[in-house]
C-alpha cells in the first residue's frame, strides 16, 4: 500500500461562536481507471460542498486504487488547486473495499458520506444523508433506490434486474426490512464505523458492513433516492462498468449466506423431507397392509420382513427415494443447526472483540488529549 498522498491545507475555520460547532463530514470518493470524468465530477462534487459550508466543514477524500491510466495524476492536479481535498493511492488495485477502509482510517469527520465518483446519485444526497444520520441519530443512513418513494432511471436492463433482485434476496435474510444492502452511497458515523472491523475486498463491503452492524446492534435507516446513470452514459465508451454479473451473483449468494447460514441448510431439509414424506408413509401404510393380512407362519421377524420385501416388490422407488430423502434432509437439518449454532459463536466473539476495540480507541483518544 502506497502511503503518500496528496493533499491541501483545510481552509481555515473561523472562530465565532456558531463555525466552531459546525459537523465535520469526510466525502469519500472511491475510483479506479476513471481519467475519463474525474477532473469534471470532483469539480462537481467540491463546487456542491461549497454551498454548504455555512452547515458544515468538509474534506472531500479521493482513493486512487491503482488506475493504470491517469487517474492519479489527474486527481493530483485537482487537489493542488482546490482546497479541503486529500488525495490516497494505492500502488495496485485492491478493490473497493480496501479502497474505502484506507479512506476511512484517513477520515477526521464526525460523519462520511460515501459517493460514486460517476455520481449516479446526485450531489445533493450528500446534504439529505447528514440531515437523515443528524436527525435520526442513526449509525448508518442507506441511499435506497428500491424503497418506496425511489427511483432508478437510465440503468440498463440486465444490471437494474440483477441488483433489484440481488437486493431482494439479501432483504430476506437480512434483518430489519431493508430495500438496499448493495448500494455504497451511504452516510456512516465516523466513531461506529472505526470500531467496525471489516474483511471483504470487493463490493461485498457493503452489505458486510451491514451485517456486522447489525451484530452490534447498530441503528440502520434508509432514506429514498435517485439512481441514474444518465450522467454516467454522458461519458461514453471511454468508461465502462466494472460490475461483473456472474461476480455479482455469488457474491450476492455469499452474503445472504453471511446473514443467515442455516437458511440455506435448513429450508432445503425441510423441503426435501416434506417430499420424501410421501413415498416414506406409503411403504409404512403399504407394509402394515400386508402385515395384517398375511398369516404369520414362522414368529413376527419373519412374519415383518415378508410384509416389507412385499411392499417393496410393488413399489421399490418409493423406498429408495424416501430413505434417501430422508437421509439427505436430516444432514441438511444437522449443517442447519450446526451454522446456527457457530452464527452465534461468532457473533459473541466479534461483539466482545468491538468493544474491546472501542474501549481500546477511548483511551487512546483520551490520551492523546492530555498530551
Amino acid at each position: 500500500m502506497n502511503l503518500a498522498e496528496k493533499s491541501t491545507p483545510l481552509s481555515e475555520v473561523t472562530t465565532t461562536r456558531n463555525s466552531t460547532i459546525l459537523p465535520f463530514v469526510s466525502v469519500v470518493v472511491p475510483g479506479f481507471n476513471e481519467e475519463a470524468l474525474i477532473e469534471k465530477h470532483l469539480r462537481i462534487l467540491w463546487d456542491y460542498m461549497k454551498t454548504i459550508e455555512d452547515r458544515y466543514r468538509w474534506e472531500l477524500i479521493f482513493v486512487n486504487d491503482g488506475s493504470g491510466d491517469n487517474t492519479g495524476e489527474l486527481a493530483n492536479r485537482f487537489a493542488e488547486t482546490h482546497e479541503n481535498v486529500k488525495v490516497l493511492h494505492h500502488f495496485k488495485n485492491f478493490q473497493l473495499g480496501q479502497a474505502l477502509r484506507y479512506a476511512f482510517n484517513n477520515c477526521r469527520g464526525e460523519y462520511i458520506v460515501v459517493m460514486d465518483l460517476d455520481l449516479s446519485y446526485s450531489p445533493d444526497h450528500i446534504e439529505r444523508l447528514l440531515d437523515a444520520i443528524q436527525k435520526s441519530r442513526a449509525k448508518i443512513v442507506i441511499a435506497s433506490p428500491y424503497m418506496e418513494g425511489g427511483q432508478v432511471s437510465n440503468v440498463p436492463w440486465l444490471r437494474k434486474f440483477m441488483s433489484r433482485w440481488a437486493n431482494r434476496f439479501l432483504s430476506l435474510t437480512a434483518k430489519g426490512k431493508l430495500s438496499t444492502l448493495t448500494g455504497m452511497v451511504r452516510a456512516y458515523d465516523a466513531k461506529f464505523i472505526g470500531i467496525l472491523n471489516t474483511k471483504a475486498m470487493d463490493m461485498a463491503i457493503n452489505p458486510e458492513i451491514i451485517y456486522k452492524a447489525q451484530l452490534l446492534r447498530g441503528y440502520i435507516i434508509e432514506m429514498p433516492a435517485h439512481l441514474s446513470w444518465s450522467m454516467q452514459k454522458s461519458a461514453g465508451k471511454s468508461r465502462s462498468s466494472s460490475m461483473k454479473i456472474l461476480w455479482t451473483i455469488l457474491s450476492s449468494l455469499f452474503s445472504g449466506y453471511l446473514f443467515r447460514p442455516f437458511m440455506f441448510f435448513i429450508l432445503p431439509g425441510l423441503a426435501i423431507l416434506a417430499i420424501s414424506l410421501y413415498p416414506i408413509i406409503w411403504s409404512f401404510i403399504h407394509t402394515f397392509h400386508y402385515y395384517m393380512n398375511s398369516a404369520a407362519v414362522e414368529g413376527i421377524g419373519y412374519h415383518f420382513s415378508e410384509a416389507i420385501a412385499a411392499a417393496f416388490q410393488l413399489s421399490p422407488h418409493a423406498f429408495i427415494v424416501g430413505g434417501f430423502g430422508l437421509m439427505v434432509s436430516i444432514q441438511l437439518i444437522s449443517l442447519g443447526i450446526l451454522s446456527l449454532q457457530k452464527k452465534r459463536y461468532f457473533e459473541e466473539l466479534f461483539h466482545l472483540q468491538s468493544m474491546r476495540l472501542k474501549k481500546c480507541l477511548e483511551c487512546e483518544h483520551r490520551i492523546f488529549s492530555k498530551l
